[in-house]
């Protein structure tokens, strides 16, 4: 879901109606980066293959509101026009200001300071003037995620990738009937031919009468150019699509004068869809350059004075920008068909089929179709068309040709060609002479919904024809537009006989099949999955393994700009290319950007699928060669390996690994040099290996069933899902931590920032395992760290039944490793997978997996409880029920949200106390598994709550050897909050421990139990926490609020993408703008105790904090930032809490700095005469700095009452008290210290292997939001 701000009188930003615990303080922000030269983003270029051109300086930005998007901008009021241009140059893509402020709010700004390029809006910022122009309900607005409503929507923005980002979503949509939303840009003027508009989206619901957004009536999304009088669709959804952020380019041709883009979002009643729009980006938009050039010797002058390759010249696409290019005069022997009167003097051949000439007025909005032509950029202009029947036979060839020409060393053709909705589409040039067919240029595939310039150079020594062929693939659309022969096509007078070869007889397999080389058919499905069906194997003899010595193996050329692939010898001797290679050479389209080269469709293939190739690149060092894998059937494109140049010849032999995927897929390649000097690009000997289904490699046959693995010398028997999103990567810990095992070795990792990270799942597998008779343990060692890193999944794959989760830990745990069982039932006379899944909120974060362990039998009593998967063996018994539910789901009546999550659809275990369930005095009992003690002393915590009224109570006793000991009761407490409890257990052997609520008589009620952690040791004080082995209970509380701001739980030792301290105990800051503040909560409210602004030292500080409270309450810190992203870092130690030491306190104010120690302390002294109580002296050492909104809140006990109060106090007896309060401090200080350094010395390692010290709490900007509550999940 997305949340929008509001205004409220100037108060800050509010949430709903709901205020913001951390609030944007009216500040100057800081400038955007600008970067100072020209350069190529290559890590943003290969996620979204982006050229970033020369920037100009930045201006400066200050705080605006926006009352269309209805929200309080975060920072930065846009400065628009500040050398005030002539409204012709404002939007127009060219910088006329030195800061490029005529180029703000143009639906773009002049850059994005996140992304680093020009004319982007990333809505971070403003709306970039952006306006929903619906006249009802059903709009736009803009908004960012909100977690804790996490389902419909993205769960983070694209551009940051927290739900701190922001972005445009819709909003309301009507429940009864058609609805389309409408978002207008802002008028922009003169777009170039090579205008290129990208921008990424993410659909999201459900539409109940065709179940799901894979059916005939769907939500569609659109883009559309306003022009004159006419709405022109640029690009429309496809019909598939899967959950995530997908990208979407368009281009809306050579626009002269004003023009608007529009998005909408159409979507049929009951459908309640949800689209979300980021990072809108317009490259190469902009007209050449005003001013005299050095032109080249292929180039020709512009009017305007810039310069232009002659051969484009008279192409029928004003290049130029004033039409020079396309003048009368110099363009009168060229020879244009538009299609928009006749054919000009092309034949059609007899069909079926032919080719049709209409518009996209009467063709109507198919996907597929042509949404205007070229010549006008038009939906009333015409062109030549073939579309695919789905009841014709396949290969259908439509055919056009042109009169006879004469011999010619000097013919070109030039043409515009548009091939969408069909992987197999194909469009082919050729000339005839004497009934014989020479092919020249061919396009295969799909090339997107544009128009594709193509040329033809003809040598031809007899009088010929151009032949045009177009076969329209399955749901494709084949068109031509605007034809150009130059005036070296001289007709043929004397007519000489030149007849077109014969068309192939009409192929005897049906449009969903194909024929093999023998003439049998069959199913298209079936060719080029690795498998021969044919018997002669020729379905599978142009599937994109080849040597390139016989031709292109099945590989096309896809590219639609000014690169493109193509067959090249070898010139100069080269260990990596051999004879005919595959190079990257000068393309004849229009279009900026890298050449792309594509399979045929391929697979299903099974999981040690791998693609082997050699390349070699020579380019400067911001060229790059990659290969990404696409799913049409999800509408998600991978990249899955790149390279780039380092400023020498690179090349060598890759292995790719595809592995299992599902469905048909293609494999890309892409390359973007400059070949304007040396620089090259070349693949070679391309092979798939081990591909098919059924077929394992030797290695991982030979450890299928290895599951126990610690990574140090491979993946044992588990392997990665390449289908789905992002990867497990094999890891040495650069960036993510060190391994577990050693400290220095390897584990596997998922690290989501990335950019091919950006995607919703990753999954390891196992491969297919023999059928299990008994149940087994698994153990492994985890980390999930970061403020978006999601849930981590252990699931049980029977083969042919549904997928069963064993084991779940959703959200940051901090940034070290812990350690979880899971028991693997038996599976009958099933095989079955095991699965390790990563599901993302966002693209902060890592996740770490080590060490795992297969034993026999089940798993022993767990340490670690949530009961989000199942009950963890506790067996009930008794009177009552004990039963796990979530309130959403749940039978009795329980706690409206769990504690683990804080949402409705959290599960817990809990028990009906009402007397008809459970009479009073009757008994429910809940057991555990045993428990082996470890060391001589562990601690059980749980969180646990009763309901209003009449529940009756909770007792907790530890039996050993069936004799049972009481360790706790407890039978009412303050609100409906969960509460912490714990106890310290010392066993002398086997131990459980049995939870038992016993019925009290009233109407109603119930008892509920959450979170269940034993760790070794003895259980703190309340409150207080060194956080050596864990956070004592603090937790950050999951409050929409705060927009997933957290503190999490750190070692000195520090991840190296998350910055803190570099010892434990270690504050440090460089930005003085903000406050660390202490606040109590509870029935009466909340009230700030203790305060501290901002400061620039390093080390830590010491603070004592007097709490007094009446009645049961919460300690929260909170910090508050004026400033954004944050700088610096906030540090926690060592907290300690007693009660009824006597502090010094006043219940009338704040206390602003209540006093400095080395490592905490204790105060003395009473309350002032009151009837207030003071339950206790607080102490805490850390640091202030500045964070948004995080706050981290404690769950102590109930407070004590006081057994009396003092009278007040003289001046004098102040005085001395406060003096007296200074010594005892630094006498505590001191005793404190060796205590401690003692205690470390002692203290018996616990779950990690690495080294000791985790004892901060830290919390930095959007990249330190390690949340963690007690414990381990297991």
């Amino acid at each position: 879901m997305w949340s929008a701000g509001t205004v409220t009188g100037g108060e800050g930003v509010v949430l709903g109606k709901m205020p913001l615990r951390a609030q944007y303080l009216p500040q100057q922000g800081p400038k955007p980066r600008c970067p100072g030269k020209c350069h190529l983003q290559v890590t943003r270029a290969l996620h979204h293959l982006l050229w970033a051109p020369c920037l100009v300086p930045c201006g400066v930005f200050s705080p605006i509101v926006s009352l269309v998007a209805r929200t309080v901008l975060p920072s930065g009021s846009v400065v628009v026009n500040s050398c005030s241009s002539v409204a012709e140059q404002l939007c127009n893509f060219i910088c006329d200001c030195s800061d490029c402020s005529d180029e703000n709010q143009c639906g773009y700004l002049r850059d994005s300071a996140v992304l680093g390029t020009p004319f982007t809006c990333d809505f971070e910022d403003s709306d970039c003037g952006w306006q929903d122009v619906g006249t009802s309900m059903y709009g736009w607005v803009r908004g960012r995620a909100s977690l804790a409503m996490w389902g419909m929507g993205p769960h983070s923005d694209h551009t940051v990738g927290t739900d701190l980002g922001w972005f445009l979503v819709t909003m309301s949509p009507p429940a009864k009937t058609t609805a389309t939303a409408w978002l207008r840009s802002p008028e922009m003027r003169e777009a170039a031919a090579t205008c290129e508009i990208r921008a990424w989206y993410h659909l999201s619901g459900s539409c109940e009468s065709t179940q799901g957004l894979n059916q005939t009536e769907r939500p569609v999304l659109r883009l559309a150019v306003a022009h004159k009088d006419e709405v022109v669709e640029l690009w429309q959804s496809p019909e598939h699509s899967s959950e995530g952020w997908h990208q979407l380019v368009a281009y809306p041709g050579r626009i002269m004068e004003q023009f608007q883009l529009i998005f909408s979002l159409t979507q049929p009643p009951t459908c309640g869809a949800e689209v979300a729009l980021d990072d809108i980006m317009f490259r190469n938009c902009g007209l050449p350059e005003v001013g005299q050039q050095a032109c080249g010797a292929q180039e020709s002058r512009c009017h305007r004075g810039s310069c232009l390759a002659q051969r484009r010249f008279c192409d029928g696409t004003d290049d130029c920008g004033d039409n020079s290019d396309e003048g009368t005069a110099q363009c009168k022997n060229f020879t244009q068909c538009s299609f928009d009167y006749d054919l000009c003097d092309w034949e059609m051949a007899a069909g079926p089929p032919v080719w049709g000439r209409n518009t996209s007025l009467n063709l109507g909005t198919s996907y597929s179709i042509p949404t205007r032509d070229h010549s006008n950029n038009s939906r009333a202009g015409f062109f030549l068309h073939v579309s695919s029947d789905p009841n014709a036979q396949a290969g259908g060839t439509a055919q056009l040709s042109s009169p006879t020409f004469q011999a010619t060393n000097s013919c070109s053709l030039v043409l515009y060609c548009h091939l969408h909705g069909s992987a197999t589409s194909n469009l082919s040039i050729s000339y005839v002479t004497n009934s014989t067919k020479h092919l020249m240029r061919e396009r295969t595939g799909d090339l997107g919904s544009c128009w594709v310039r193509e040329r033809v150079d003809f040598n031809v020594t007899d009088p010929f024809k151009v032949l045009i062929e177009g076969v329209a693939g399955s749901g494709g659309t084949v068109a031509i537009d605007d034809l150009i022969l130059s005036q070296g096509c001289v007709k043929e007078q004397e007519k000489p006989l030149v007849t077109l070869p014969s068309q192939a007889g009409a192929s005897p397999c049906a449009a969903d099949e194909v024929a093999c080389d023998s003439g049998d058919c069959i199913a298209a499905e079936l060719a080029c999955d690795f498998a021969d069906t044919c018997a002669d194997g020729s379905d599978e003899k142009r599937c994109g393994t080849t040597t390139f010595e016989s031709g292109a193996g099945g590989w096309h050329d896809v590219s639609v700009g000014q690169l493109r692939w193509g067959l090249q010898k070898v010139t100069e001797s080269d260990i990596f290319l051999t004879g005919t290679f595959l190079a990257l050479q000068t393309g004849e389209g229009q279009m900026v950007g890298p050449a792309k080269a594509r399979s045929p469709p391929l697979g299903p293939s099974g999981p040690s699928c791998t693609m082997e190739m050699s390349y070699n690149i020579h380019s400067d060092p911001q060229g790059f060669l990659a290969i990404s894998v696409a799913d049409h059937t999800t509408g998600t494109t991978q990249l899955v390996w790149q390279t780039q140049h380092r400023g020498s010849t690179a090349g060598g032999h890759v292995r790719v690994p595809l592995g299992e995927r599902s469905r048909a897929f293609q494999v890309e390649l892409l390359a973007l040099v400059d070949l304007q000097g040396s620089a090259s690009v070349g693949v070679d000997n391309v092979t798939f290996e081990q591909c098919y289904l059924d077929v394992v490699s030797p290695t991982a046959a030979g450890m299928a069933r290895e599951l126990s693995c610690n990574f140090e010398r491979g993946m044992c028997g588990w392997y990665q899902d390449l289908s789905s999103d992002f990867k497990w990567v094999h890891s040495t810990g650069q960036g993510q931590g060190s391994d577990h095992t050693t400290g220095s070795g390897y584990f596997l990792s998922v690290d989501s920032s990335v950019p091919w990270s950006h995607g919703q799942r990753a999954q390891l597998l196992t491969s297919l395992q023999e059928p299990a008779a008994a149940p087994r343990c698994l153990s492994f060692w985890y980390r999930l760290a970061g403020p978006q890193i999601g849930t981590l999944n252990l699931k049980l794959w029977p083969e042919g039944g549904e997928e069963v989760v064993l084991w779940t830990c959703r959200g940051t745990q901090g940034s070290l490793w812990h350690r979880a069982w899971a028991t693997l039932p038996s599976t009958g006379q099933q095989r079955y997978q095991v699965a390790f899944e990563v599901l993302h909120d966002g693209f902060l974060g890592d996740v770490g997996l080590d060490d795992i362990t297969q034993t026999a039998g089940p798993c022993g009593a767990k340490l670690s409880c949530s009961f989000e998967v199942e009950g963890c063996g506790l067996a009930a018994s008794g009177k009552g029920t004990w039963q796990r539910q979530s309130n959403s789901t749940g039978t009795t009546a329980g706690p409206v949200a769990d504690h683990t999550t804080g949402t409705s659809t959290g599960h817990y275990m809990v028990v009906n106390t009402g007397r008809v369930s459970l009479p009073a005095g009757h008994t429910a009992t809940l057991t555990s598994q045993p428990y082996q003690p470890s060391v001589s002393a562990q601690c059980l915590a749980f969180w646990y709550q009763l309901s209003a009224g009449t529940p009756g109570s909770l007792r907790v006793f530890v039996e050993q050897s069936r004799v049972r000991r009481k360790v706790l009761s407890m039978s009412t407490m303050e609100g409906s909050n969960w509460h912490r409890s714990h106890v310290t257990v010392q066993p002398n052997g086997e131990w459980q421990v049995v939870f038992e609520a016993v019925g009290a008589g009233g109407d109603h009620g119930y008892i509920a139990l959450d979170d269940l952690h034993m760790s070794e040791g003895a259980c703190p004080k309340p409150a207080s926490c060194d956080f050596e082995q864990g956070t004592c209970g603090w937790s950050s509380p999951s409050d929409p609020r705060l927009h997933s701001f957290a503190w999490g739980w750190k070692s000195g030792i520090t991840l190296a993408k998350y910055p803190g301290p570099e010892q434990d105990h270690t504050l440090g800051t460089r930005n003085a703008s903000g406050e660390l503040r202490v606040t109590l909560h509870g029935t009466t409210g909340q009230r700030t105790v203790w305060s501290v602004a901002g400061h620039r030292s390093r080390g830590w500080q010491g603070a004592v904090v007097p709490v007094q409270s009446p009645s049961e309450f919460q300690i929260s810190f909170e910090i508050s930032t004026r400033r954004w992203p944050m700088e610096g870092t906030v540090a926690l130690d060592d907290i300690m809490y007693s009660t009824r030491v006597g502090c010094h306190c006043s219940p009338e104010s704040p206390v602003e700095g209540a006093g400095k120690l080395g490592q905490g302390g204790v105060c003395s002294s009473g309350c002032e005469r009151s009837t207030q109580s003071c339950p206790g002296c607080w102490a805490e050492a850390g640091g202030r700095s500045l964070g948004s909104g995080s706050s981290l809140t404690a769950f102590p006990p109930p407070a004590e009452k006081p057994s009396s109060s003092f009278g007040s106090f003289v001046a004098e007896v102040v005085l001395g008290v406060l003096l007296a309060v200074v010594i005892v401090a630094l006498v505590a200080a001191g005793g404190w210290y060796w205590l401690k350094q003692r205690r470390l010395a002692s203290r018996t390692l616990i779950e990690s292997n690495s080294s000791q010290g985790f004892d901060n709490i830290t919390f930095r900007d959007d990249k330190v939001i390690i949340s963690s509550r007690e414990g381990d999940q297991s």
